[in-house]
């Protein structure tokens, strides 16, 4: 299996950025560029065995360094929110963007790891990207490096393997931010999808998207996807949660984590007949439904809307620095990040 390589337009100074395409013996095609490490495309059969492009994004570089919905980025060094924009580690309190509200979303608008270059190197069937970060910079503490290496095989599997390290102790929690629809990227709402969820909690939270710090069963309310069901079922139902986000848009307490690569999602397409299975490493996941999608023009000149696709972004919880009983998100020093996030697809 080859990995071919395309040009994908210019980073902002002017560097050349690459589209690199992985294909596997069922016709499964996978594309990742420079920018944000970002998962640009994902070609999947369906049940007739036609091709479609399931994730959300753009066909040029230029767009992704706008990308205010973070469309296939990989973001870092923490994914999701931190409340108050503040952190206290060792004694010492660190200042971030106040860049969602009050709070801190996805470390940086304008900085974070989703509009950085890159750089690239190739497998057999991979392609690994890589990124050094200046101590100090959007007020994490320590130098990182990160890396993620994006796989493909002939059991139609997208494995994303994340490994990151600081010279101090410091915030790792990376995630990638694909928006999946498996009609197709540019096929309208998601919410006739089924989803099924291996969380039986959720971490509840306030009008900002911060959790509260409980972890609440997800049973007898329209959090509870143990049992599949369409996502637009009870999505706007009449429940707290919901309004706070607009629906769903939470962080889900992944069953008997131990870090070991547990199943944890299944997402089924009606029409398409498309089906993709979600693995991780990570307690957490934030499926969220896409409520916030502003109408504009991505791939092939698709209008995107308003839950027009999802994301299951796997990590650990949001605010998790501030709530020392969450699974703790430092690391740094002889302790280094390690993850791995598995898409698996398939047709019935």
């Amino acid at each position: 299996m080859a990995v071919t390589i395309s040009s994908f337009g210019k980073f902002s100074d002017g560097r050349q950025v690459n589209l690199y395409t992985m294909e596997n013996k069922n016709g499964m095609r996978v594309s990742v560029a420079n920018t944000g490490a970002a998962l640009v495309r994902v070609e999947v059969p369906d049940r007739q065995g036609r091709r479609e492009d399931v994730v959300l994004g753009f066909d040029r570089a230029e767009d992704y360094l706008v990308n205010g919905c973070f469309f296939g980025a990989v973001i870092g060094p923490n994914a999701n929110r931190i409340g108050k924009a503040s952190f206290c580690l060792d004694g010492v309190t660190y200042s971030l963007a106040a860049n969602d509200g009050a709070n801190n979303l996805h470390s940086d608008r304008n900085l974070g790891w989703h509009k950085c270059f890159w750089e690239a190197d190739l497998g057999e069937d991979s392609v690994t990207f890589r990124l050094t970060d200046d101590p100090g910079n959007m007020g994490f503490p320590g130098a990182k490096k990160a890396e993620i290496t994006y796989s493909l095989n002939d059991d139609n599997e997208l494995r994303l393997h994340y490994h990151a390290s600081s010279d101090k102790r410091t915030i790792l929690n990376l995630t990638n931010h694909s928006y999946f629809n498996l009609e197709g990227h540019g096929s309208g709402s998601i919410e006739g999808h089924e989803l099924w969820l291996g969380a039986s909690r959720y971490t509840p939270a306030d009008e900002g998207s911060i959790p509260t710090g409980e972890i609440a069963e997800a049973a007898g309310t329209p959090m509870d996807f143990t049992e599949a069901k369409k996502i637009g079922e009870r999505i706007d139902a009449d429940f707290e949660q919901l309004r706070f986000a607009g629906g769903y848009d939470h962080n889900w307490v992944i069953d008997g984590w131990d870090g070991a690569l547990r199943h944890f999602a299944t997402v089924k397409a009606p029409v398409s007949g498309r089906i993709m299975e979600a693995y991780t490493t990570l307690p957490g996941v934030q499926f969220y439904a896409g409520n916030f999608i502003e109408q504009e023009t991505g791939k092939e000149e698709a209008v995107y809307r308003r839950r027009g696709g999802l994301c299951l972004e796997t990590q650990y919880f949001p605010d998790s620095v501030n709530k020392p009983a969450f699974p703790s998100c430092i690391f740094g020093g002889e302790e280094e990040y390690d993850s791995v996030t598995v898409y698996r697809f398939s047709a019935e």
